[in-house]
């Protein structure tokens, strides 16, 4: 199943773009799915610590 899309994909190819890289069609949907893990992890970790509020440190 897909996950919604949390990256503005225009703008992540220009980032790579702009160091000489090309993008391959495929890239953005693995960063995608590294988001969408990193996400899940802050909210495991805020929620075992008690909180309702996701901090920077949870990521």
């Amino acid at each position: 199943m897909a996950k919604e899309m949390l990256l503005v994909g225009s703008k992540t190819k220009d980032a790579l773009k702009s160091t000489g890289l090309n993008v391959s069609g495929d890239a953005l949907d693995a960063l995608n799915n590294n988001v969408h893990a990193l996400i899940k992890d802050a909210q495991k970790r805020c929620t075992a610590n008690g909180r309702k509020t996701v901090r920077a440190s949870d990521f």
